[in-house]
């Protein structure tokens, strides 16, 4: 069942895009992003999914399709679909599950450092120590972008943090996280990738995690994807090469969708 969820609309009078953050994420961090393709003509949407930001904080239901629901729900309402969702790690794999599940609604995807074949073994491990390694409460918005990761990306990182408690604490609960990072990266997410017909894009940061196997295995499977390479850039590459992203992605929107 969809929940409510918070959005950012910058407006445009393009074919909508709809951007979806990765896990602990917001959907202000894709602001940098956004203002470039409004600019370059695009409608740009983004959204808070379930457990994050502004939405829900403990939602009822954190299966992979409550996701796509959600997605789907908030395209219907704002009359902006079909949509080319744009997914970073984790919103990537949300993105799947509304192609799969919501074909409609889809006009094309664009996958940012994101794995569509299916997960094994504990996956989320690692970057679920990680949240819950954070020394909260922050005392300032400084020292969060420093513990963060500095620059750009403790910056955006930081952005995401309430005053609440004594000090900026994350606006979500690391428990809820835990359970739909594992849902998500569970569910189906491979037929979806490799459905004939819809226009793909992989983007792969140079320093991030998507193994070259991955890529190998995506690519194997969608040969007609654009798949482009960000030099120098991390994980989240959408944070540190705004303008790179941006780029890649309006490039993709006027040759492919």
């Amino acid at each position: 069942m969809a929940e409510p969820v918070a959005h950012l609309d910058w407006g445009g009078d393009g074919p909508p895009v709809l951007l979806l953050h990765g896990l602990a994420g917001y959907a202000g961090e894709w602001e940098p992003v956004a203002v470039r393709l409004r600019e370059r003509g695009h409608r740009v949407l983004a959204m808070d999914l379930r457990g994050h930001g502004g939405s829900v904080r403990h939602p009822r239901d954190t299966s992979a399709n409550a996701h796509a629901d959600d997605v789907a729900g908030l395209l219907e309402r704002l009359g902006a679909g079909p949509a080319v969702l744009v997914g970073q790690s984790l919103g990537g794999r949300v993105a799947l599950r509304v192609a799969a599940e919501h074909p409609s609604l889809v006009r094309g995807l664009a996958l940012v450092e994101a794995d569509a074949r299916p997960a094994s073994g504990a996956p989320g491990d690692a970057a679920i120590r990680w949240l819950r390694s954070w020394p909260l409460p922050f005392p300032d918005r400084a020292s969060a972008a420093a513990w963060l990761g500095g620059g750009a990306v403790g910056d955006a990182w930081a952005g995401g943090l309430e005053e609440r408690d004594g000090g900026l604490r994350p606006r979500f609960d690391v428990d809820v996280l835990a359970r739909l990072f594992d849902a998500l990266l569970r569910a189906p997410s491979w037929p979806a990738w490799t459905a004939p017909g819809l226009p793909v894009l992989l983007l792969v940061a140079e320093h991030g995690i998507l193994a070259p196997a991955a890529v190998r295995a995506m690519l194997a499977a969608r040969p007609d994807a654009w798949s482009l390479g960000v030099p120098g850039a991390g994980h989240d590459v959408h944070l540190e090469r705004p303008d790179a992203v941006a780029g890649f992605l309006d490039a993709f929107l006027a040759a492919r969708v």
